[in-house]
């Protein structure tokens, strides 16, 4: 399923992993539709009732996958889950996650956050050893690994760093192995993962609005190259040699993350607010009022409110009531389908200079007809303010942005840029400004797509440090 307002970089997933003292499932569900907006395509969860195995997954949102007779009966005590957005792999329910498999130490489920960026090498080489794979997606190569590794009476975490030793790449994980749950981060920590006490139990999850809304209590975030076990009663950890610098995703605080959410110790919140005084500050601007582009661009155009003087108001309401939308594979639909989302709020706009302010520009193409949108609706100027600097490059870490030639910013000028939105100014926020915003050390970021210098090796990309590329 395609949302029309699909200009917007789209995120890999979401899990969740709970030990509770109670039926996990319907645990399980609600932490889910806490992240939906991590994955709108897939929904599942697995459970082990004392080691024996069960679980409901399949296309959909949380609310139409898990329920019914099916999800009555899934018993057990830990479980873990997943909401799926497609990345490698295509989008059907036989992708669905969690992935399920068989072990000579009983049966594995493991839900993945991620991409993994050797995974086509690795599945020719096991294919060429004779193995079958039921899926195209790179999380069925990791649990099959893992498997492999899980000898009879082996060490779970030592086959789970067996596993990890393979791996290049993007990888949050939730794994259950019969009856035991884990949770697992790479080594740089490109997606986000945290621990969590729930009153009947311990729990891991993408973010830490989970905790907020089970009446739990965040912890922390799980470390890089961290192994942790839960139980319904404790925790126990273990963990890599540390690398020099992490690669923690940029994007989980400019736009995909809840706001409520503390990612690595920043408020998703604050983050985005702090970027708009920025981006007020970099790109100053004569004008009567600041909007957002509901809801992703909302905290980032408080923030431009702030720093700038200029007031906010809302200008444009959102349908809430259309979760999602039909695959519609012309752009002409996709365009169309904004002004069933969208509509200007004409008090607001009306004979006003506008300062409209979003997350992100992938294509344009949405933003443009917003523009055009508003300019119908009366506002006299608009200037558009970005909240994440010119996405340039393609990520091989979890976001579906694959192609350079999909980025606006590549094939554009900025005045070129404006003008193809129809928009009297346009400004986004510099990679320094970002940085400051984030208070992380650059070195502890992956800004691939902004610079084109990846964390880890991608062939024919430019590593980061690296002083020339060799392809």
């Amino acid at each position: 399923m395609v949302d029309p307002m699909d200009d917007d970089p789209k995120h890999y997933c979401g899990v969740v992993a709970m030990a509770l003292d109670v039926r996990a499932a319907p645990e399980l569900k609600r932490a889910l539709r806490v992240m939906q907006h991590r994955g709108q395509e897939a929904a599942g969860i697995a459970v082990s009732d004392k080691g024996s195995l069960s679980y409901l997954r399949g296309a959909g949102l949380v609310h139409e996958v898990l329920g019914g007779k099916e999800f009555d009966s899934l018993k057990g005590c830990v479980g873990i889950g997943h909401v799926r957005y497609a990345t490698t792999g295509t989008s059907c329910s036989d992708n669905a996650q969690p992935i399920v498999v068989t072990s000579a130490a009983g049966d594995v489920a493991l839900g993945h956050n991620g991409d993994i960026v050797n995974s086509a090498k690795l599945r020719s080489k096991y294919q060429s050893d004779g193995w079958a794979f039921l899926t195209t997606t790179d999380s069925e190569i990791i649990v099959r690994i893992l498997a492999n590794e899980l000898k009879q009476g082996a060490d779970p975490v030592k086959a789970i760093r067996s596993t990890m030793k393979l791996l290049d790449g993007a990888y949050s994980l939730v794994i259950m192995i019969g009856n035991r749950v884990f949770g697992v981060r790479d080594p740089l920590g490109f997606r986000p993962l945290c621990l969590g006490k729930l009153s009947r139990g311990y729990c891991l999850a993408s973010e830490s609005a989970v905790f907020d809304i089970l009446q739990g209590e965040f912890i922390r975030d799980i470390l890089p190259g961290e192994v942790i076990e839960i139980t319904t009663d404790s925790y126990s950890s273990s963990r890599t040699a540390r690398p020099s610098s992490r690669a923690h995703c940029m994007f989980e605080w400019v736009y995909f993350a809840r706001p409520d959410s503390v990612i690595d110790g920043r408020e998703v919140y604050e983050v985005r607010k702090i970027i708009g005084k920025i981006l007020a500050r970099e790109h100053p601007v004569d004008a009567d009022v600041v909007i957002p582009v509901p809801d992703s661009g909302r905290a980032h155009a408080l923030g431009f409110a702030i720093g700038s003087g200029i007031p906010y108001d809302e200008g444009l309401m959102k349908n809430r009531y259309i979760e999602r939308t039909f695959i519609m594979p012309e752009q002409l639909q996709r365009e169309e389908g904004v002004s069933i989302k969208l509509n200007p709020i004409r008090s607001t706009i009306k004979d006003k200079r506008v300062v409209v302010v979003d997350d992100s520009i992938v294509r344009g193409t949405t933003l443009r007809k917003i523009v055009q949108m508003l300019r119908r609706g009366g506002a006299r100027e608009i200037h558009v303010r970005i909240g994440c600097p010119p996405v340039v490059a393609p990520c091989y870490y979890g976001v579906d942005m694959k192609t350079r030639e999909q980025f606006i910013a590549n094939n554009k000028t900025m005045p070129e840029i404006a003008e193809y939105l129809t928009a009297d100014s346009l400004g986004y926020i510099s990679l320094k400004g970002l940085e400051e915003a984030l208070n992380i050390p650059e070195n502890d970021l992956c800004l691939a797509c902004l610079n084109g210098e990846y964390p880890t090796n991608v062939p024919g990309e430019k590593m980061r440090f690296q002083r020339k590329l060799d392809i």
